[in-house]
């Protein structure tokens, strides 16, 4: 077993609920979906009881707030809770009032749905802290935020990345340290390796020797996946265009056998307890 920890994490949020479909699913119908969080969240979790494994779950407040129950299940099986905001809006369509209503709205359904938990760890819908929304961590730093999983190093994306970002773990001017998901420096780009739908598309040997390359430089990897990804009959989504179903869809079959794979290898806690361990030993 590898002696670095690593950093597993597990956006909560509803398949239908993810930007790659939000042309054809408005939010305003959301609840006209049947919902299928409770049971691929519960997957997971029963996934990592068996590897006697803990991870960080960033919860949607609209989920806190419908399922209550699910996230006193996922803090009593001794699991991080931190908060993904409420609506899943991308942070850069938003205004700073705005921003700050939605982050306290999904602070305030997590507190309720779990008899008073304050999270520390933020992560941004679709990783949009980006160089026009920067200002969102000081209002972040500002609700009681401590650290911040939003800022993707990474170009060539049309919805997130930040190209010169820091690609560890770092404290930014706000005060707030910021995880950044693992990427793999090849000539001069970044290139994501470990999460979401790179972690489906590529071969699992590349998500391997990404992980056995990042801790050889003793740094942990972040490994980000979401409940839909292990859901392969979920309802399709047939009216989105054909790149956001190819995203969401590829290899949904093998994001639970490649997740065991990993368990098997290497080892992982929660952000909180990874970056604790090392920043003590850097």
């Amino acid at each position: 077993m590898n002696s670095i920890l690593n950093a597993l994490t597990i956006d909560v949020e509803e398949h239908f609920q993810v930007h790659a479909f939000e042309r054809v699913v408005n939010r305003s119908t959301w609840d006209r979906y049947p919902s299928r969080v409770i049971a691929n969240t519960r997957r997971i979790l029963g996934l990592l009881a068996e590897y006697n494994v803990r991870a960080t779950f960033f919860v949607l407040g609209w989920v806190a707030d419908r399922y209550p129950d699910l996230v006193k299940e996922i803090a009593a099986s001794g699991h991080e809770i931190a908060t993904h905001g409420y609506w899943h809006e991308l942070v850069y369509r938003q205004t700073p009032a705005e921003f700050a209503a939605d982050l306290c709205q999904s602070l305030e359904a997590i507190g309720r749905a779990s008899n008073g938990l304050q999270p520390v760890g933020y992560r941004a819908p679709s990783f949009s802290i980006t160089n026009q929304s920067l200002w969102a961590l000081n209002v972040l730093r500002d609700h009681g935020i401590t650290y911040d999983s939003s800022i993707f190093p990474l170009a060539a994306h049309d919805r997130y990345g930040i190209n010169n970002a820091n690609r560890f773990a770092n404290k930014m001017g706000s005060g707030l340290w910021e995880f950044p998901v693992s990427t793999i420096r090849l000539g001069k780009q970044n290139w994501p390796v470990a999460g979401g739908g790179y972690f489906r598309l590529f071969p699992l040997w590349i998500t391997r020797q990404a992980i056995r390359r990042l801790n050889a430089q003793n740094h942990p990897a972040i490994i980000y996946l979401h409940p839909w990804e292990f859901d392969p009959d979920q309802p399709r989504v047939r009216d989105a265009p054909l790149l956001s179903r190819f995203r969401h869809y590829v290899n949904i079959d093998k994001t639970e056998s490649r997740l065991q794979a990993l368990l098997n290898e290497f080892e992982f806690a929660p952000m909180c307890e990874a970056f604790v361990s090392y920043l003590e030993a850097v």
